[in-house]
């Protein structure tokens, strides 16, 4: 497939979080796809790795030339340092990035920032402008505040697992880890609305992102069934609870989407199905009675699907103006034409594995080309350039630093 290669530019504009220098001590999911986001917008992300094998994904197979899979899709544009925050050295040179950042960005357990002397009041302190981005499994407030939370726990006590499924069947969760991305979803509109007010009150602001808050915040419709009716909407697999037909049919070869939220789709449906008698017909020319009589409709479609081969509904639907999708492999949506076409897949040049693939930005800005994006960082990569820059410490200092196991320490 043909691919956009990001490393054949080499200027351009930086995105509009440009000049924004972002202090990332995260780890795992949450908090390094915010962080990813504010370096695909153009913000300089330093990711501040502990001693070691740094970011736990960093030890996450399967591997290409020692490097992992996960850590490697989370951590473009980032620039990263080895620092012991628990050497009071290591404290000290995290206190001097801090007093020349805009935002600092962590998701550890509430109280984990406090016994490293990095509490909130510790931070504005230090750097009153500075917009200080919490993110935890629940918040640091409630009863489950110091409660340990991952994907699958934010999902199931989030009501989303309840409502995943096939009808009838145990609930399972989502196949992309949105309990955890959906931090990084709402931290990043957090910390961008903290920059703006930070224009006119020229102080920054604490922001606290509950990974649970977040899940309830995508329920969505389904929330307001129960608010309604006091009923707990069920899972329907590809189904709507409330809109026939949606979903999934069977083809000769495969699966179909078709999806009429709107009455308009249902007439040009039954053109495109060669049924056009069913238009007009009482059982089914409404969205309620479609709905009431939801087994019948979805019984004639599959019916009429079934004869036919995926790629002939996909031109027939298409044809027709009704909306509609294969269901494609992660591999087949990568490698799609609308895909490649929005520069979705890109390459850059990894410093040891060389070149590699990586998923684009998915904001774009047409008129103001992007510069490339930058891989995911060897661990510790930046440290010496960073701190040199920054701090103004020379070889001889980072040397002392180094031999002190401050920074840099890696296995």
């Amino acid at each position: 497939m043909q691919l956009s290669n990001s490393t054949a530019e080499s200027a351009g504009w930086p995105g509009p979080l440009g000049g924004i220098k972002v202090i990332d001590l995260t780890r795992v999911l949450a908090g390094p796809f915010m962080t990813q986001i504010l370096g695909d917008l153009g913000a300089e992300i330093l990711k501040i790795e502990t001693p070691g094998y740094g970011d736990e994904t960093r030890t996450f197979a399967p591997k290409v030339e020692g490097e992992s899979h996960y850590f490697m899709a989370l951590n473009r544009q980032k620039k990263s340092l080895v620092i012991d925050l628990q050497k009071p050295k290591g404290a000290e040179i995290l206190r001097k990035l801090i007093a020349n950042a805009d935002v600092l960005v962590e998701n550890f357990r509430p109280g984990v920032m406090a016994r490293l002397g990095f509490d909130n009041e510790a931070v504005k302190a230090i750097n009153p402008r500075l917009i200080n981005c919490s993110i935890s499994g629940f918040g640091m407030t409630g009863p489950l505040k110091d409660k340990p939370s991952f994907d699958i726990v934010t999902q199931a006590m989030g009501g989303v697992m309840s409502v995943n499924g096939s009808a009838g069947a145990l609930p399972v969760k989502l196949g992309i880890p949105m309990g955890d991305m959906v931090g990084g979803i709402f931290g990043s509109i957090g910390v961008l609305s903290a920059l703006l007010e930070r224009q006119t009150t020229g102080t920054g602001r604490l922001v606290d992102i509950s990974l649970h808050d977040g899940m309830l915040g995508l329920l969505g419709y389904l929330s307001q069934i129960y608010f309604i009716t006091g009923k707990d909407p069920k899972p329907v697999g590809t189904r709507h609870p409330n809109i026939v037909p949606y979903g999934d049919y069977l083809a000769k070869d495969g699966q179909i989407i078709i999806a009429c939220l709107m009455q308009s789709f249902w007439p040009k449906l039954c053109v495109a199905l060669d049924c056009p008698q069913f238009k007009d017909d009482p059982r089914f020319n409404t969205v309620a009675a479609r709905l009431i009589n939801r087994v019948e409709v979805d019984r004639i479609i599959s019916d009429i699907t079934s004869q036919q081969t995926v790629d002939y509904w996909v031109e027939c639907l298409t044809k027709h103006d009704v909306p509609h999708a294969p269901v494609l492999s992660v591999s087949s949506a990568l490698e799609h034409p609308q895909s490649i076409a929005r520069d979705m897949v890109v390459k850059a040049m990894h410093p040891l594995v060389g070149e590699i693939q990586m998923v684009g930005r998915p904001i774009k800005f047409p008129g103001s080309p992007q510069i490339a994006l930058n891989p995911p960082p060897v661990l510790g990569q930046h440290t010496r350039e960073i701190l040199g820059r920054e701090l103004n410490l020379s070889s001889n200092e980072l040397d002392i630093l180094t031999k002190e196991g401050v920074i840099d320490r890696i296995d």
